[in-house]
């Protein structure tokens, strides 16, 4: 194959690419789901607990909570403020400290502590409240408490359902880039006839279709960090970040190439994708649902990179642990391979006959 014709004909689709709805979609899909699924199951909307705060003696409770992580902190003027605030539901919780409060706490008087809780905050919200209140006030004490509390989550259970979504979305996105975009451009041009008149020219059909897997290719690799950035899931492992989006995005693309050489027009293959999507998305379902026999997703060829994009992005892992994921990816990957020289020999033997 000839790079140089190659790259003439992925620069022709990049140029002439944004007068077509697909190559639009590609670029709409990450903003477009992101914000649906994270309204609809994330906190991309949802503020933090709300906390106000009266303090008659300017007290070092009131410090600690300004500087903790994850509530919004509002000093106000009275108590009858903070009662009036609360019973509004402009605030989730109030928090009334007396002048010597302080005071009172080291010396182990236990004084009253007035905690008001909006009715209709969120149970999460009044336990996180609670909690960062009464840790405040304890570190006011000279004795260290009698026990340490740790709070540890254990397996995918505790996760947000937003977080166990970001495979799936990440995923389609690359199924949109990396599947759609060539198969549809392939099946577009064989609609229109114009490989027919690509067979006569020094243009081989076989860089033709590479070049259209190679415009998927280069749309999915940036559509795929585009979409972990959104969902605030890039993590600090880039170098595996990277190895495993290239390497998913490899394996969607010659999955578009492949159904491009074998669907005879575009409602080819539409009605391809539609009957294979729970093939090559199957796996994300399984992160939703952990308590589903998990080795069922190994059954599914995409799991090699769904898999691995998961625990990069969310577990954190190095390259060093996927390793096993990416040996059996490549073998996927070179089947796919496979498959679309075989299906590139059959087409062009069936445009040379007519």
């Amino acid at each position: 194959m000839n790079l140089n014709r190659i790259a003439v004909v992925a620069a022709k689709d990049l140029r002439l690419g944004p007068r077509s709805p697909i190559f639009l979609w590609v670029l709409i899909l990450p903003v477009l789901l992101t914000l649906v699924l994270q309204v609809a199951f994330g906190s991309l909307f949802d503020p933090s607990p709300r906390l106000g705060v009266f303090d008659a003696g300017e007290s070092r409770v009131t410090q600690l909570l300004q500087g903790a992580d994850g509530i919004e902190v509002q000093v106000v003027s009275t108590a009858a403020e903070v009662k009036d605030l609360v019973q509004a539901h402009d605030l989730d919780a109030g928090l009334v400290l007396a002048a010597d409060f302080d005071r009172m706490v080291a010396d182990g008087a236990r004084p009253p502590l007035e905690l008001y809780v909006a009715g209709e905050s969120q149970a999460a919200d009044r336990m996180v409240l609670s909690v960062t209140v009464l840790d405040a006030i304890r570190s006011l004490q000279t004795e260290d408490a009698p026990v340490t509390v740790n709070v540890v989550g254990v397996g995918d259970e505790g996760l947000p359902i937003a977080v166990r979504l970001i495979p799936a979305i990440v995923m389609y996105a690359l199924m949109i880039a990396g599947v759609f975009l060539p198969a549809f451009n392939i099946a577009d041009e064989r609609e229109h006839q114009t490989l027919d008149a690509m067979v006569v020219t020094p243009v081989k059909l076989a860089e033709v279709v590479t070049a259209k897997g190679l415009v998927g290719f280069a749309l999915a690799i940036p559509m795929a960090l585009v979409t972990l950035w959104l969902n605030d899931a890039l993590g600090s492992r880039w170098p595996a970040l990277v190895t495993v989006i290239v390497i998913a995005g490899l394996m969607y693309t010659c999955i578009g190439m492949l159904y491009g050489v074998v669907s005879k027009n575009i409602a080819g293959v539409f009605t391809l994708i539609k009957g294979t999507g729970i093939v090559l998305l199957g796996p994300a379902i399984f992160y939703l649902f952990p308590d589903w026999p998990q080795w069922i997703a190994k059954l599914f060829p995409t799991f090699w990179v769904i898999d691995p994009l998961y625990r990069v992005s969310v577990e954190n892992a190095s390259i060093g642990d996927l390793a096993g994921s990416f040996a059996v990816a490549a073998v996927v990957i070179a089947v796919v391979v496979v498959g679309v020289a075989a299906g590139v020999r059959r087409l062009r033997s069936r445009l040379g006959s007519t």
